[in-house]
């Protein structure tokens, strides 16, 4: 046999993705608990009439302030993607924008509260926790992109296979900033690409290679990226390294794993029946909970419409008069047409035609306050009535109108599963990428549609709620 079974040396610390999220919690959670007791003490001190006492906790200090590294923690979501808490530069603006956040949360909380109420909130104990915890969260980061992204701690990776799956997976992964592991190279069986490479990645061999080369080169992974048949020798060779304790795992799931997204560019045309119907079934409960879950962000929704409704509707009236609303045939779930509400945004002559167009950024069509209000998503806020209604969610796919469904169900593979779901006001795409202009944007974002479709979940929906703000706050709307 050209291969046989060996066992591999040990090799410690090859973080695996979900061992480096656990760590960034870990460390984010010490980082906030320390701020945590810093802010407790510094506010006590400051009480010259009971001090840094037991006294003080139990009198002075409201229950929801032990909340504050929880809170902290679920500010910081955005961060808990491994690339972009391998980018220093993400880092500092995902901090940032938790601060902000939750310096913002805490202005609510003061202005809503009326003296003498408000004299009681812990400004010292919130001002200090905010500070540290900003402080301490970024020297942890510091710390973890400037040892634990050292190749000791990363996994070495041989790609197996050079067709255009491989192709595929090596050209993400050169173009991702930060490296999540270390691709060695790559075998293939085709004598054609005997020493040639892929994207700068050398082909090291053909199977017969496979095990010589995972002990040359302490290989922990292997990506099997073959579209494909594989054939009995490289199937023998493959069955031998997991033998070996080599982890396997199809490129599809590593390029789920990196980008958050489905590769629909490389899927059967049977996927979504093999691979996507069976694993979107939910049950009732989920069904229920989801459905709570839209009721009460809708009512909610609804208090945020009523209270800046009137200085929009003002807003309008002045910058380009009448109408205030908008309404447009999207697709809801199966295909079911309903009329989306939103604030006018666009001038009224701006499908003249009665083409639809694609939104631009700066797009000209737009109004002066439509610009702000796209800007914000405050333009988005009557949707919360069509969530009421039942016909969208607060997670979901983007809608779109019947017109444009028609055109890309021509050119993009897949695009029809995107209405196996309710369309949502807000996404895993639109936190993700935001807005598409193109054909090629489209089938970006419906890649994300279909992860979200795939794996959703109310956990997840959670994750799009609690990421959502940080892209208003961004002001990343067109």
């Amino acid at each position: 046999m050209a291969n046989q079974r060996t066992e591999l040396p040990y090799r410690p610390w090859k973080l695996r993705f979900s061992e480096r999220r656990s760590l960034l919690l870990l460390g984010d959670f010490v980082a906030a608990s320390l701020a945590f007791f810093i802010a407790l003490y510094n506010w006590g001190h400051s009480d010259r009439f009971i001090g840094f006492t037991w006294e003080f906790i139990q009198r002075r200090v409201p229950p929801w302030f032990f909340l504050f590294p929880l809170i902290w923690i679920l500010l910081l979501i955005e961060l808990y993607d491994i690339y972009r808490a391998a980018d220093w530069e993400e880092t500092i603006k995902g901090v940032a924008t938790a601060a902000l956040i939750g310096f913002i949360l805490y202005l609510i909380l003061f202005f809503y509260y009326a003296s003498p109420p408000r004299s009681l909130l812990p400004r010292r104990g919130i001002a200090t926790f905010i500070l540290v915890a900003t402080l301490l969260t970024l020297i942890w980061r510091r710390i973890y992109i400037k040892v634990f992204t050292m190749p000791q701690f990363m996994r070495r990776v041989i790609v197996v296979g050079g067709g255009t799956s491989g192709c595929l997976l090596l050209d993400v992964y050169q173009n991702l900033k930060s490296k999540p592991f270390d691709i060695i190279g790559v075998i293939d069986d085709d004598p054609a690409k005997k020493d040639g490479n892929i994207n700068g990645v050398p082909i090291l061999g053909n199977n017969e290679k496979l095990l010589e080369l995972i002990q040359k080169h302490e290989i922990s992974d292997i990506i099997v990226a073959i579209s494909g048949t594989i054939n009995s020798d490289m199937f023998e060779a493959l069955i031998t390294a997991q033998e070996s304790g080599v982890e396997i795992t199809q490129m599809p799931k590593v390029y789920e794993q990196l980008l958050g997204r489905v590769p629909i560019r490389i899927l059967a045309a049977d996927w979504i029946i093999r691979s996507f119907v069976d694993e979107t079934h939910v049950s009732i409960f989920d069904e229920f909970m989801r459905r709570l879950l839209d009721i009460l962000g809708g009512l909610f929704g609804m208090l945020i419409l009523l209270v800046t409704m009137p200085f929009i509707l003002v807003g309008i009236l002045i910058d380009d008069g009448m109408p205030i609303f908008y309404s447009q045939v999207r697709l809801g779930k199966m295909g079911k047409p309903y009329s989306l509400i939103k604030f006018r945004t666009m001038r009224r002559d701006a499908e003249a035609d009665g083409k639809p167009r694609w939104a631009k950024e700066s797009d000209e069509r737009a109004t002066r306050l439509g610009k702000i209000l796209r800007k914000s998503h405050l333009d988005e806020l009557p949707q919360f009535i069509n969530v009421l209604r039942g016909e969208m969610s607060l997670v979901g796919p983007r809608a779109e109108r019947p017109e444009l469904v028609q055109y890309f169900e021509k050119y993009i593979p897949f695009y029809r599963a995107r209405l196996l779901v309710k369309p949502g006001l807000t996404g895993w795409a639109q936190v993700n990428y935001g807005y598409a202009s193109t054909i090629e944007d489209t089938i970006i974002k419906l890649e994300y549609d279909l992860y979200y479709i795939k794996n959703k979940s109310l956990l997840m929906d959670l994750l799009i709620i609690l990421r959502t703000p940080s892209t208003v706050v961004g002001l990343k709307g067109r």
